[in-house]
């Protein structure tokens, strides 16, 4: 150990003389010794930071370009998403003119309630919808289903559903019945009374009687016929597409309109005007008027209402020309000649 201090001491004692030197060749061949092992040195740690700040900038790099790509993709996926739902209501729009467009709302399918069930589906929420209330969906023109908010959410039931239920009407006799989800494109109708006469093949649309869906909207057809205790029960094929429920028409309020309302002081028919003949036809054209002021229009399209008011109300001119009385000349009644009692002869 001693001898290794020694000779090391020894060097430098060497060194220090010969630099002290000024002697140029023992200069020049220390240099050329210590200035490649310098700028070796110095080339190796300028690598080694190069590459430190080439792979901080690259994470960086890989790191704010994976976030943009997640913002990308999340918004393509919106747009995509968009462009899919644009297109799925420009295709019922068409059919959205043989609807009363005031009461009705479009919806959108969100998911399945359940994977393992087609029938039961999510729905998005239209505005003012009532807790609990049945709702009718309409897929293109025909019955897809009913509809109900339950814990703010709006569940739909399709034909096939066993919750889906709803009246209607079956034939050309219109026997009323209740139709019943059981599985895919079948549903059943039960309490039709016995006495109706039900055919396989006939038509079944809605009644418009329980306040969900709007009257003759088509629900199916007749394939089977059965008679159960005092009623008959059909089996029906709906038209119906239960495997693609995309856009639903939700109808908000399914009240008749056209009478409701009504002020019989206001609204009345009005009468043609023609040439009265005799008394019996005006007679009944005043019948027919009070009939009118009574009576709310049934009709779906009335010819023609007027709507007045009292204050600019003018009297009619009668239609018949009323003749003028003709006097009559008095005639004087002859005046009765006083009868003279004759005198009696007693003798």
């Amino acid at each position: 150990m001693k001898t290794r201090l020694i000779i090391i001491v020894i060097l430098l004692l060497v060194l220090t003389v010969l630099l002290t030197r000024n002697d140029e060749r023992i200069t020049d061949t220390l240099l050329g010794i210590i200035n490649p092992i310098k700028q070796n040195y110095k080339n190796i740690t300028q690598n080694i930071e190069d590459k430190s700040h080439s792979y901080i900038f690259q994470k960086e790099s890989i790191e704010k370009l994976s976030r943009e790509n997640r913002i990308l993709r999340k918004r393509l996926l919106e747009q995509t998403h968009y462009i899919k739902q644009v297109k799925n209501i420009y295709d019922v729009l068409p059919q959205l003119s043989k609807l009363p467009i005031h009461n009705i709302s479009i919806t959108e399918t969100i998911s399945y309630v359940k994977l393992n069930s087609f029938s039961q589906i999510i729905l998005t929420k239209p505005k003012a919808l009532i807790e609990n209330k049945l709702y009718g969906l309409i897929q293109n023109t025909v019955v897809a289903g009913i509809a109900q908010v339950r814990n703010n959410q709006l569940y739909g039931y399709l034909t096939s559903d066993h919750k889906c239920r709803f009246s209607v009407f079956l034939g050309k006799d219109k026997a009323p019945g209740i139709a019943m989800g059981i599985e895919k494109n079948e549903m059943i109708i039960k309490f039709i009374p016995k006495w109706h006469k039900i055919h396989i093949g006939d038509k079944v649309v809605t009644s418009g009687l329980d306040d969900i869906f709007f009257a003759d909207i088509p629900v199916g057809i007749v394939t089977k016929v059965e008679v159960q205790s005092s009623y008959k029960v059909a089996h029906i094929k709906t038209y119906s597409d239960i495997f693609h429920p995309k856009t639903f028409f939700l109808i908000n309020d399914a009240k008749a309109t056209l009478a409701q309302n009504f002020d019989s002081n206001t609204t009345r028919l009005a009468i043609p005007s023609t040439t009265v003949e005799n008394t019996e036809q005006n007679q009944s054209k005043i019948s027919l008027a009070e009939h009118n002021q009574t009576c709310p229009v049934i009709s779906s399209i009335p010819s023609r209402i007027d709507q007045t008011q009292e204050e600019i109300i003018e009297p009619e001119t009668p239609l018949e020309k009323v003749e003028a009385p003709k006097k009559v000349k008095k005639t004087k009644a002859p005046k009765k000649k006083k009868h003279k009692p004759e005198s009696l002869d007693l003798f």
